[in-house]
């Protein structure tokens, strides 16, 4: 019997600036807003809303290719997983001195913001670089 994690599956990712990924892969892992979907070949078709967190993409005899996204959608179908992100970056390519020197700052001009709207965006911003600190941790 044909294991499907030896099967693989189109994945694509686009973000509004570019296509960052365009390859086979065995099973990607993705970050849904209900949790963690993982997508291999034959999957049942679906479309789903993805929150703040890493995709992580899986080839056998490779290491795990991780990447950063700010949260997005996903189409999936038997033979292909299509990202349309907010935004995405390679985890490699995050760098976490001039993120932890972002937070700071935001956090400085958030006990700065007088008005609601200006706390939520910076709120906002805040969230997301403390996010991609995280996922540099992982």
């Amino acid at each position: 019997m044909a294991d499907a994690t030896q099967k693989m599956i189109q994945f694509e990712l686009v973000s509004p600036e570019r296509r960052l990924v365009s390859e086979p892969v065995t099973m990607a892992v993705i970050p849904g807003t209900e949790g963690q979907i993982g997508v291999l070949a034959g999957h049942s078709a679906l479309v789903a809303s993805l929150k703040v967190g890493v995709v992580e993409l899986h080839v056998e005899g490779q290491d795990v290719r991780r990447i950063f996204i700010a949260g997005g959608f996903a189409d999936v179908t038997q033979e292909q997983c299509t990202v349309l992100a907010e935004e995405a970056i390679n985890i490699s390519d995050l760098d976490q001195e001039a993120l932890t020197q972002k937070a700071a700052d935001l956090s400085e001009d958030l006990g700065l913001a007088k008005e609601a709207v200006d706390k939520a965006r910076v709120l906002k911003h805040l969230t997301l670089v403390n996010a991609k600190l995280e996922a540099i941790a992982a």
